[in-house]
């Protein structure tokens, strides 16, 4: 008992004063309680779980699903209600002007379901189908610690705390406009003192860096014709193809320049043409940008323009008839940013980790942490725990099993940030967290 003793008073002088102050926190009685509580509401959390992934909703038809949301937050005991642009917000007993730490989730899914028992709980506990794990996950989370949060007597000065967000338009063409609404209303901005943002299963990320993208579509028009008979037409099938090639070589050159900085460019839709012996009156595709630096992407962007100027320029002057036309349409643009090494909120998920022995990493990634991170504020997005893959396929799956973890992991980072500003004096979102 005493070499037991010696070893823990060793490895608690190793410990970082941040990580010995949650260590004293998770040890609290209602966070303790809690940790049974996620234990023994499993088949609760996975029914939800299945649930909300049976509603389909793909971007930009995310509604269903918010108001299945919503009411379902209200069951609970919370005020909750959907905004204008189609987010749902939830409070607990909250002052109005009181500030508040933003939990999370978004609601959208890239592929949706055609029927709902296409999603299922296969013999081994693993759900399957589109949505499960993107962000079926982080949504079955808010949605447990929606209820722990008012059930354990201990947290519920926490869920005052609290303001639960389920967002529309994270994936793809979507453009994080929930986020970006969430962000552009002034007098709550100003109460949102951090974002924690849950996206997907895997705990072993932290991202507290915003990667960039932007994504165009390109588009050539022509007045087509027949394969044989008017051969030599400008083609907007071969137009394209150029410029994609140009424009691929030309990536391809500033990407390897740029290393150690990542970037990475994809044409992810080409589309154009009606039958093999027609000259097509139309071609496009759609492009995909992403670097850790936006001066890559204007970079890249200025490279893309060229391309399609020159192969534009290249089949009106070797088409005997027919000249073409091109255009340019940016889809979407996702600002980059970066949290603080020495802010109080990275430093605080990553004593977190400590405490619960998860090995996580800061990296950088593509979430509705974007937008807080683009307006210097503090925002990371995490996983919630479980296993999962296949993430924006009809293949993707999601196994709870571990997912606990993750959900301790969630409530523990909450309940420590809110007694580091507790501690501060000044609970204000404008403190550097």
């Amino acid at each position: 008992m005493a070499t037991q003793t010696g070893t823990l008073l060793k490895l608690s002088r190793r410990l970082s004063p941040q990580t010995r102050r949650v260590s004293h926190t998770a040890g609290q009685p209602g966070l303790f309680e809690a940790q049974r509580w996620f234990s023994r509401e499993r088949s609760w959390i996975n029914d939800r779980h299945l649930q909300l992934c049976r509603i389909a909703a793909p971007t930009f038809f995310e509604q269903k699903r918010a108001e299945w949301f919503c009411d379902q937050l209200k069951v609970i005991g919370w005020d909750a209600w959907l905004d204008r642009a189609g987010n749902v917000l939830a409070t607990y007993a909250n002052e109005e002007d009181a500030p508040v730490l933003a939990v999370t989730a978004h609601l959208d899914t890239v592929l949706a379901p055609a029927r709902p028992e296409e999603i299922v709980i296969t013999p081994d506990g693993r759900f399957t189908g589109p949505g499960v794990s993107d962000n079926g996950s982080g949504l079955a989370t808010l949605l447990a610690l929606a209820r722990v949060l008012v059930e354990t007597p201990d947290l519920v000065d926490l869920a005052r705390s609290v303001l639960l967000i389920a967002n529309v338009g994270e994936e793809g063409e979507g453009n994080l406009s929930g986020m970006r609404y969430i962000c552009g209303q002034a007098s709550l901005l100003a109460r949102i003192v951090a974002f924690v943002v849950l996206d997907g299963p895997s705990i072993e990320h932290v991202t507290a860096q915003a990667l960039a993208s932007r994504r165009f579509e390109i588009s050539f028009s022509g007045p087509g014709g027949h394969s044989w008979n008017d051969h030599g037409s400008g083609n907007p099938v071969h137009a394209l193809a150029m410029a994609i090639t140009s424009f691929g070589q030309a990536a391809d050159t500033c990407i390897a320049s740029a290393n150690p900085v990542r970037c990475s460019y994809n044409f992810g839709v080409i589309e154009g043409g009606s039958s093999i012996n027609s000259i097509a009156a139309s071609a496009r595709a759609k492009l995909d940008l992403r670097s850790e630096e936006n001066t890559l992407l204007d970079e890249l962007a200025a490279m893309l323009t060229f391309a399609v100027e020159r192969a534009l320029e290249h089949q009106n002057r070797t088409a005997r008839t027919g000249r073409l036309a091109a255009k340019i349409k940016e889809l979407g643009s996702r600002p980059g940013g970066r949290l603080s090494e020495s802010s109080v909120m990275l430093q605080t998920i990553q004593a977190v980790d400590a405490h619960l022995n998860i090995r996580s990493r800061v990296d950088c990634a593509s979430t509705d942490a974007n937008i807080p991170l683009s307006l210097g504020l503090p925002a990371i997005s995490i996983g919630t725990g479980g296993q999962g893959g296949g993430a924006h396929s009809s293949l993707e799956w999601f196994l709870p099993d571990g997912r606990e973890l993750g959900m301790r992991r969630v409530l523990l980072l909450l309940a420590s940030l809110r007694a580091e500003l507790a501690g501060s004096g000044t609970p204000s979102a404008t403190r550097e967290v």
